[in-house]
């Protein structure tokens, strides 16, 4: 495959008015790695092809429903075909649209969670497993440079041995009763659509995925609560876990949706023997680092003195603010870069095909599953296994 050509790629779900679906198709664009050519945007044929038509793609591959875009793209010559699919569903669709263009050979790119159940991500991974494909889980927050920064501080050991890892996610989006005039609060309050967490599912998966992802630690106990504050919610909106790791170490996840007041303030902390690292969401372009032994010194983007992972995930001049949607375009590169190493027969550079696997969001699904099991439970712990 020639590095010059953009990977042709197709979207499930994200049609007008979907906030998601925008941020992936913006991020999709900011690299020039990728064209989009086909959709199945909405839940309805009407809706789908409406959209379709309203963001431009061509009415030969503007489709109603997803099953009619795989059957399509199959007919197609591989000169024509797609490359990937990035799916951005209320998460019932996750499973059989991954599944099944994964089992077609396709490269897939899936929002988080992955799916409802371990039996489902198992069942996925082995799908991705046998047809030798890429694919991606778009936990957005792994894409930032300062997090990956963080990443690499750990790893180089920095802090020490690891001792208290802390997650803070809090929204205050549902602190009122916006079901009625919200289709993106309605499906995520519904089990049936949803799955069984509705704030863990939503942004605590986003929290265990930082938190492993920076630490490259995974708890082996862990004792939940789940509540939900909103009146006649089937799902909690609020979540609280304490976390024990294998190694000794301790952690915590909190996770709102109603933290009234709070917009999106995702907080992590990872302190170690030797010292602390801090990172906030809301000011993404910095890391502090606390040693135990010299000064406290803020890290900043595009410092040359950062991490080689980090430094390839700018794109602009140290001072000038990146965020959210170039986290997300980061994830894309990764697979961009996984997609054309395979197709030469390659292995991908580690450094260049950064980014969260199937494996990870079978993991999330695996945690969201054992968090449900204790938060019903009288036990203390719930053991990880």
């Amino acid at each position: 495959m020639p590095k010059e050509r953009k990977l042709r790629y197709a979207m499930v779900g994200g049609g007008n008015g979907a906030f998601i679906g925008a941020v992936h198709r913006k991020a999709m664009a900011l690299d020039d790695q990728f064209e989009w050519v086909a959709g199945a945007l909405s839940s309805t044929p009407e809706r789908a092809r409406a959209s379709g038509a309203d963001l431009g793609l061509a009415d030969a591959r503007n489709h109603g429903c997803w099953q009619d875009l795989l059957n399509d793209e199959l007919r197609r010559s591989p000169e024509e075909r797609i490359d990937l699919v990035s799916i951005v569903t209320p998460n019932d669709l996750h499973y059989p649209v991954a599944l099944a263009f994964a089992e077609a050979g396709f490269h897939v790119v899936c929002d988080k969670p992955l799916v409802h159940t371990s039996a489902q991500a198992d069942a996925l991974v082995a799908a991705v497993q046998r047809s030798g494909t890429v694919f991606g889980v778009s936990y957005n927050y792994t894409g930032y440079p300062m997090v990956r920064e963080a990443r690499e501080l750990v790893r180089s050991g920095a802090l020490g041995q690891v001792c208290k890892i802390t997650v803070q996610y809090h929204q205050g989006w549902l602190s009122k009763p916006v079901e009625a005039n919200d289709r993106k609060a309605l499906w995520r309050m519904d089990p049936a659509r949803s799955g069984s967490t509705g704030a863990m599912g939503d942004i605590g998966s986003h929290a265990e995925n930082l938190a492993a992802t920076v630490t490259g630690m995974q708890p082996a106990w862990l004792c939940a609560d789940l509540a939900s504050f909103g009146a006649g919610r089937q799902l909690d909106d609020d979540a609280q876990l304490l976390l024990r790791y294998a190694n000794g170490a301790r952690g915590a996840i909190m996770a709102s949706q109603v933290a009234a007041g709070l917009e999106n303030d995702l907080r992590l902390q990872v302190s170690g023997t030797l010292g602390t690292l801090e990172w906030h969401q809301e000011n993404p372009n910095q890391l502090i680092h606390s040693p135990l032994d010299g000064p406290r010194r803020i890290l900043t983007r595009g410092a040359p003195w950062l991490s080689a992972a980090a430094l390839r995930a700018g794109r602009l001049p140290a001072g000038h603010p990146e965020a959210f949607i170039e986290a997300f375009a980061n994830v894309y590169l990764g697979v961009a870069a996984d997609i054309r190493a395979r197709a030469s027969g390659q292995t991908a550079d580690p450094l260049a095909a950064d980014y969260p696997q199937v494996a990870d969001g079978a993991r999330g699904v695996r945690f969201i599953e054992k968090v449900v099991e204790s938060a019903a439970s009288e036990r203390k712990w719930t053991a990880l296994d």
